[in-house]
């Protein structure tokens, strides 16, 4: 089973880290404007559509590697006061609740939305460059399936951790100084129950 887990997770990570590059051709792309714009007084018609593409792009490819890093947002103060098992079942009512939901919605209207886009070439209609939008519709459902794939490895991961009071090994990545110094004090407090 770790193994499954560590592919959903690695996947997740592959395509975040992929889309993360988004940033930099937002990066380059605004300074591009700002420059053109107040130092050669000619503005650009793309900029907008490039800066709200890429930052859509970049947000909702990386929801299912923030969940895979147990990254997203929540109420840490109280949250990581409780029992592990009590924390495993919160997150496994939540993911049943909200996520599975909120996932499914974006993949089964997203893939109608993109269908759309796709038959009729959907271009911006929110600037004059009126760029085409399709390819960008197409990211609703991939980006729903991926959280609802991660989804489904968080829950798993729920499951184990009701089951052994122990929450499944992930795959590492870059983290919060918060973060490492909280599994560095439930090391020594282990450390501490075995002796």
């Amino acid at each position: 089973m770790t193994r499954v887990l560590h592919f959903i997770d690695s996947l997740s990570a592959w395509v975040g880290k992929a889309f993360a590059w988004c940033i930099v051709i937002l990066t380059f792309s605004t300074v591009y404007e700002v420059f053109v714009r107040y130092v050669l007084n000619s503005p650009t018609v793309w900029a907008f559509d490039m800066s709200v593409q890429m930052y859509g792009a970049l947000f909702m490819m990386a929801g299912a590697y923030a969940l895979s890093q147990d990254a997203h947002v929540r109420g840490d103060v109280v949250y990581r006061l409780m029992p592990r098992r009590v924390q495993a079942v919160i997150d496994l009512a939540l993911y049943i609740l909200f996520l599975g939901p909120g996932a499914l919605a974006l993949l089964y209207y997203g893939y109608g939305f993109a269908a759309d886009s796709w038959f009729y070439k959907e271009v911006s209609w929110s600037s004059p460059s009126r760029i085409q939008i399709y390819f960008f519709k197409t990211l609703i459902p991939i980006s729903g399936l991926l959280v609802l794939l991660q989804g489904l490895a968080e829950s798993v991961r729920c499951v184990i951790c009701i089951r052994t009071g122990k929450w499944p090994a992930r795959l590492h990545d870059v983290q919060e100084t918060e973060t490492m110094l909280l599994n560095e004090q439930d090391d020594l407090r282990a450390l501490g129950k075995e002796q």
